[in-house]
């Protein structure tokens, strides 16, 4: 459980910087997209998954019936695989000269999965030259084992960073697991099939120093607790924060995927993450999904580049590119 909370509290504080923002994403469906990129890696490109994904096996956790989760290789017709790449996944052939299409068919799928709460995860077609997309997508629904009286669901104030606001506040007197140390109360709301909400909750603020540990609270508490509804949903890429942490070799040129195409050289082009959280009286329900877009690498043989610099007047014509017809036509004398 450490491993997979310190991966989670590691991305986040790269993912997240900013403590007065709202914000969620899911670290399962993110691990998951990258352990299958890590097994189409090889040398350096996987040895810096190796590091982060350390101690990360999505297996203990899919025993929930009410977690649906898909991942799939979305690969182009031209793509040769390589037959012994093991992936968990379903591998999908279409062409990626399509860029429209293969956006459409990813956000299709995700919808699918996410029962509608992520309709679009590719806001946009994949670059010119993507060859492969890997996606994970999740979706989980489950109901409290001490659900909250719905009538006791009244306007409270809420300490938000920009001053006091009055928030649909939950309330319920039961035990819990509970903890304080450190800085931290860590409450343990139990769900059904084994799933639980962790509620942080720190004695000054989130930019205090927060150990994995946290995470783990024993004893059972009476409490009487106030907890807000919530409902969450951010999309942001990942790439910044995954070169922060050290993953840097597969947004590369010199990045190895040749486990997963033999004859063609590719590398990351970004990691899209979009998560939902909802948790109200009855129980919480999330979604998630990650993309994993992949570029093939040009095998032109480098050359020194043409030196053109525009410093005296200039004709300069806007055109139509099939047909070539002029819209405009322009003489810069004086720009």
């Amino acid at each position: 459980m450490t491993d997979q909370a310190d991966f989670a509290l590691t991305l986040h504080r790269v993912a997240v910087p900013d403590p007065s923002s709202t914000a969620c994403w899911s670290p399962f469906s993110v691990a998951g997209a990258l352990a299958l990129a890590r097994e189409a890696a090889r040398g350096e490109t996987r040895a810096q998954l190796d590091g982060l994904l350390a101690g990360f096996d999505p297996a203990d956790a899919l025993d929930v019936p009410e977690l649906a989760v898909a991942n799939t290789l979305w690969a182009d017709d031209h793509l040769t695989l390589n037959p012994d790449f093991s992936l968990a996944s379903s591998v999908r052939r279409t062409a990626f000269s399509d860029s429209a299409t293969v956006r459409k068919l990813v956000n299709t799928d995700v919808a699918e999965t996410t029962r509608g709460l992520i309709p679009e995860l590719l806001s946009s077609p994949p670059p010119p030259d993507a060859a492969a997309i890997i996606v994970n997508a999740l979706y989980l629904k489950v109901g409290w084992l001490n659900a909250f009286p719905a009538h006791e669901t009244a306007p409270a104030p809420f300490h938000a960073p920009g001053g006091d606001v009055d928030v649909p506040t939950m309330k319920i007197t039961e035990k819990f697991r509970y903890a304080h140390r450190d800085g931290w109360r860590t409450i343990v709301l139990p769900a059904d099939s084994g799933v639980e909400a962790v509620v942080l909750l720190p004695d000054e603020s989130l930019e205090q120093p927060l150990h994995p540990a946290a995470f783990t609270a024993q004893d059972f508490v009476r409490l009487e607790l106030s907890l807000p509804t919530v409902d969450v949903r951010a999309k942001f890429t990942l790439k910044s924060a995954l070169r922060q942490l050290g993953v840097e070799r597969m947004f590369a040129r010199e990045a190895d995927f040749s486990w997963l195409a033999p004859g063609d050289r590719m590398f990351v082009d970004d990691v899209v993450h979009e998560a939902v959280l909802r948790l109200d009286e009855e129980g919480l329900e999330g979604a998630a999904a990650t993309a994993v877009t992949f570029r093939t690498v040009s095998m032109e043989i480098p050359v020194d580049p043409v030196v053109v610099t525009v410093d005296r007047p200039f004709l300069l014509a806007v055109r139509h590119a099939r047909s070539g017809a002029v819209y405009f036509l322009a003489q810069v004398a004086h720009p």
